[in-house]
């Protein structure tokens, strides 16, 4: 048996490289995972433009031996036990989790209960707990057998937009509601993005609140089709937004070109969120801004507020609440938000890999890939 890696060039995303090597025998307490599928996004592709600065590499380090600036970008997916030798897990059981790219993965489980586990191995030991979690499928609230790859493809994007909502609620939009009751104007780049998009369904359910997309000409009426905009605008027409309005920016698309015109032009702008880069090439320029800082949005830290506000079960019973009912709007077989598409093999990784990394196709799209 070999595991077959898909390396990307930390410093070059475009490089990639397939890489074949034996599997080790397992040690004790270990376990070897088949990754059956799982979803690449704009998400992964943050993921590794912020690889370093944020320890995403860290979760699957290459092998310092034939480590020379690889890495494996981290995926959300699901995986069938294929070898067992800890007594907690049971060969044949579905996990939902974190992976490679790759075929299979060898984890560690500990801190077991009837609902999964976390890896235990060393090098994870000091990364974010959320990241380390393997949900049992037969015991997880989340799953249903014909929504596996909604689940792969919006689960963990849907819950950053939730936390987005949630922390820009909890701190009272930054006093964005603007004079005499006027609307607090929420301005999201990269509209069509799926982060973006679940972030603008939990906005615009929301008393006093304006949601106002930003996107490409292309997309322009797919972000419209979704319903969960008040407006959308293409890039160029920033000149319709008024100046004046009291305003929160929460950028998608890491476009430094784009958020120092919207500094500039928004006088009254009162907080700018840095969510994740899906313009890759543009990353940077948050040094110098008119206006406040940007400041970058790290999901864990609002997931453990939260956790110590309300408690882990009464997070998890919000969060399949409002999954729930995302999940039905996405999958309303009148107007569906997401049509998964399938690649399977390593030809078909890499091109659909280089599509995402592109940020071309259609945003309607979600790729699901699989190297088995």
């Amino acid at each position: 048996m070999t595991t077959l890696d898909f390396l990307v060039r930390k410093d070059q995303l475009a490089s990639t490289e397939l890489r074949s090597t034996p599997d080790r025998p397992l040690d004790s307490g270990e376990i070897r995972l088949r990754i059956d599928k799982f979803a690449l996004t704009s998400n992964n592709i943050t993921y590794a433009a912020f690889g370093e600065a944020m320890n995403y590499w860290s979760f699957f380090p290459v092998s310092a031996a034939d480590d020379q600036g690889w890495g494996r970008i981290p995926v959300w997916g699901f995986s069938t036990v294929v070898q067992s030798l800890h007594a907690g897990v049971a060969v044949g059981e579905k996990l939902y989790g974190y992976y490679p790219m790759s075929n299979s993965v060898v984890l560690q489980p500990t801190r077991l209960s009837p609902a999964g586990f976390s890896d235990g191995v060393a090098h994870r030991a000091g990364l974010h707990p959320v990241y380390n979690q393997y949900q049992r499928c037969s015991a997880d609230p989340f799953y249903t057998v014909d929504s596996e790859d909604t689940q792969a493809l919006l689960r963990p994007l849907f819950i950053t937009s939730w936390l987005i909502d949630d922390f820009l609620a909890d701190n009272d939009f930054f006093g964005a509601v603007g004079a005499e009751g006027q609307p607090a104007l929420m301005l999201l780049s990269s509209a069509s993005s799926k982060t973006a998009y679940g972030t603008a369904f939990q906005l615009a359910q929301r008393q006093g609140i304006e949601v106002v997309g930003l996107t490409s000409a292309g997309n322009v009426g797919f972000c419209e089709s979704l319903g969960c905009y008040h407006r959308v605008l293409r890039y160029d027409q920033l000149d319709q937004i008024d100046a004046d309005a009291a305003c929160v920016y929460i950028d998608f698309a890491g476009d430094a070109g784009l958020r120092r015109a919207i500094h500039t032009r928004l006088a009254n702008l009162k907080y700018s969120s840095s969510i994740g880069g899906t313009h890759v090439e543009q990353l940077g320029g948050a040094q110098d801004l008119p206006g406040p800082r940007a400041t970058l949005f790290f999901a864990p830290a609002q997931i453990k507020k939260r956790n110590a506000d309300w408690g882990a079960q009464g997070l998890g019973q919000r969060l399949l609440q409002a999954w729930q009912a995302f999940v039905a709007q996405v999958n309303d077989p009148a107007g569906p938000w997401l049509i998964a598409e399938q690649h399977q093999g390593p030809l078909a990784v890499q091109a659909a890999y280089q599509q995402v990394l592109g940020g071309r196709g259609d945003p309607r799209r979600g790729h699901m890939l699989s190297l088995s």
